[in-house]
């Protein structure tokens, strides 16, 4: 079994979510990356997660929003669009936050689980895992998670290792 069927059965996809989403923002020019976990995946080895974490250009979000609509489910929260399907767990999560956007323009296409998306620099993902992992309202488990994927850049980025603050160092176990 390839990397995309195990993820594809690990989060139930049997409607090709993941591959609409992809297919879709392809097919419309629609400028975006991935960030979150799957991100890491591509630069180290990977861990499976129900979330894909991405962020459109801001210009773009409103018609990235519009076709998600017209065929998903989509729910706003205050920092994000979630989008659904019923035939599958993946959940997509698109970033509002404007800041976020020139993440997508440093962006590079890269593996990840089978698929050639594009996917943040490892150092915008490193800023992006260091401010979640010291989120004081983020749930204790996606914090730790957070943890772990910056020890999976740094391992991969020996590089970044100073940019982690002290705080979370002495947590990573580095």
């Amino acid at each position: 079994m390839g990397a995309l069927a195990f993820w594809k059965a690990v989060v139930e996809d049997r409607s090709n979510f993941l591959e609409r989403v992809i297919d879709m923002l392809a097919a419309h020019g629609i400028r975006y990356c991935v960030i979150g976990g799957v991100a890491v995946n591509a630069y180290a080895d990977p861990i499976v997660t129900q979330d894909l974490d991405i962020v459109v250009a801001i210009e773009q979000l409103a018609e990235a929003r519009a076709l998600f609509e017209a065929e998903f489910k989509v729910r706003e929260f205050p920092h994000s669009l979630n989008v659904y399907d019923p035939g599958s767990k993946l959940q997509v999560q698109v970033q509002l936050d404007p800041e976020l956007t020139e993440i997508a323009g440093r962006a590079a296409v890269r593996e990840v689980m089978g698929l050639s998306i594009p996917v943040a620099a490892p150092r915008d993902l490193l800023g992006l895992k260091i401010a979640a992992a010291l989120e004081p309202t983020r749930r204790g488990s996606k914090r730790q998670k957070d943890l772990a994927d910056l020890v999976r850049l740094v391992e991969a980025f020996p590089a970044l290792r100073p940019d982690i603050p002290t705080e979370l160092a002495e947590r990573m176990f580095l």
